[in-house]
């Protein structure tokens, strides 16, 4: 009994150091990580982590980094769309660059579709660039200055419009053509009133 003291006591002192030693690690690790990624202040810059997912418009001052998930209007100076962020709305910026999805109508300087990111929607910008990973479905058109919304015109020619919405004809007058059926049905109803029962009908 006196034997087996000292060998529990050496096996809790091992133990001890390992788990030490994985949780030194571990600290280590997580340290590399964020000294991997670029620093973003709160004076600086925003985060919305890939836990959130906000509904309503969203405007910063800085830098934003978007992680999770945004439904409305997402503005700011430079915006980083990540792998996984997903956008519905339009995104307003002078400098954007998306590696996750955006469905929506995006307006910037600079936009750059970069490490299999995807938008769906209209494009406003001076200058695009797109990586062979990436995904684009919609319209772009370059403009002098793509974040005043008054200058993103439509991107459908005049023509193209009136084809996709004709103007609609105007219908008949349908109270006219209703009272000459009455009158029609009415004049055909007392005409058969009035006629002798013919012996077929019998």
């Amino acid at each position: 009994m006196f034997f087996k003291a000292p060998e529990k006591a050496k096996n809790a002192a091992a133990n001890s150091a390992e788990v030490t030693e994985r949780m030194v690690q571990q600290q280590y690790s997580v340290a590399e990580q964020v000294a991997a990624s670029p620093p973003v202040s709160a004076e600086t810059g925003s985060c919305i982590g890939s836990g959130m997912w906000i509904v309503g418009n969203i405007e910063c001052k800085g830098q934003a980094q978007v992680f999770g998930r945004i439904e409305g209007e997402l503005r700011g100076s430079d915006l980083l769309i990540s792998d996984g962020a997903q956008i519905e709305g339009s995104v307003v910026a002078q400098n954007v660059t998306v590696c996750g999805r955006v469905e929506g109508t995006i307006r910037a300087v600079r936009v750059k579709l970069q490490n299999g990111g995807a938008v769906e929607g209209d494009i406003f910008h001076r200058s695009l660039s797109i990586d062979e990973n990436s995904q684009f479905e919609g319209s772009s058109r370059w403009v002098e200055n793509p974040i005043d919304s008054s200058s993103s015109v439509d991107l459908k020619g005049p023509q193209e419009e009136d084809m996709q919405n004709p103007a609609p004809t105007p219908l008949p007058s349908i109270d006219a053509d209703l009272r000459r059926v009455e009158r029609w049905f009415a004049h055909s109803c007392a005409q058969m009133a009035s006629q002798p029962e013919s012996p077929a009908m019998r």
